[in-house]
């Protein structure tokens, strides 16, 4: 038996694959490497190249791999371009997602974890937000994760399947060891891209808003790692292989930082004092979104490793430096 992973060569997908093996899984990707990288996988991780919402091709997976479970990280997730584009995160993330359940359903996979988003809830009321807040995303982003939530409910409901949905708040940080992290061109993570201008990749930094009602006036999010949000989905499928229920869960570490308060922080782990440059709010952005967490640690007893930013923003400028020498060689 195996683990699929969807979108497996992405950044958040490649840590996971690297989990799994790791813990000595087999493991199967699925990428349309639109924005993964093969070299991003372990070698001996057989990976198919093709999109979610080819139903051919998942009958084809899911019947030669005797697939378990689904990890599924595949998708669209640029907020301000999800405004702009509205279809294409519908296709992306809701329509491929159906495809993928259905296929599941009809292959007997009932194991399923969701990478859901914190967007679902836009703009909450009461911050740190937990999982029964209303739900009311700003952007086809969040929106389009949201309608994937609502039909794992109801496929859990009505067929012998089970899921998670572990909303994360902001991803960020790259792998300890060094064999994987985020690695696409263009990317908007404020971590990374702070990053790039500590290390002179880009010439300045933006800020997008700064007289949203927080204490600096920039936004305000919950960082977490990337090895710890993956390690919480491994412990979530061991969940489901124990017989759990099917669950939604926040995935964050219930504390916020503010965009200024990262920029320093990368400053001053760098030693680079970059260029940064204030302008408008982005369109979908959220004021202040932070994790209320009771819930993953109670139900799956999660220990993060790397809940601390200095450490995150270490991490993730090891892997930008490694990155830059990886593409000077190529």
């Amino acid at each position: 038996m195996a683990i699929l992973v969807t979108g497996g060569a992405g950044y958040i997908g490649s840590h996971m694959t690297w989990l799994l093996k790791d813990a000595g899984e087999k493991v199967v990707v699925i990428d349309n490497l639109s924005t993964g990288f093969e070299w991003a996988l372990p070698g001996d991780v057989p990976l198919i190249r093709g999109d979610i919402g080819d139903r051919t091709l998942l009958d084809k997976v899911l019947t030669e791999h005797s697939i378990e479970g689904v990890i599924h990280f595949a998708g669209s997730i640029i907020v301000p371009e999800s405004v702009s584009d509205p279809l294409k995160y519908y296709k992306n993330n809701t329509a491929n997602s159906r495809e993928l359940i259905e296929a599941c359903v009809h292959h007997g996979v009932g194991k399923f974890i969701f990478s859901s988003t914190a967007a679902v809830y836009g703009d909450p009321e009461t911050v740190p937000v937990d999982e029964d807040a209303p739900l009311r995303p700003l952007s086809p982003y969040g929106t389009s994760k949201l309608m994937t939530e609502l039909m794992l409910s109801d496929v859990a409901a009505a067929h012998d399947f089970r899921y998670t949905a572990l909303r994360y708040f902001n991803v960020a940080g790259a792998d300890p060891e060094g064999r994987t992290g985020q690695s696409t061109k263009n990317a908007t993570h404020l971590i990374k891209v702070a990053s790039e201008a500590a290390l002179g990749k880009r010439s300045e930094l933006g800020i997008f808003g700064t007289d949203f009602d927080t204490p600096d006036g920039t936004g305000v999010r919950d960082y977490i790692h990337v090895s710890d949000l993956v390690g919480a989905h491994y412990l979530a499928l061991n969940r489901l292989r124990d017989g759990g229920n099917s669950l939604v869960m926040n995935c964050g570490y219930g504390e916020g930082y503010s965009v200024r308060q990262v920029i320093e922080a990368v400053k001053a782990v760098s030693g680079v004092d970059f260029k940064v440059v204030e302008q408008p709010r982005r369109p979908g952005d959220s004021p202040k979104v932070v994790a209320k967490n009771d819930r993953v640690l109670k139900e799956l007893s999660w220990k993060p490793k790397h809940n601390d930013l200095p450490k995150i923003v270490e991490h993730a400028l090891n892997w930008e430096k490694k990155l830059s020498q990886r593409n000077a060689e190529v």
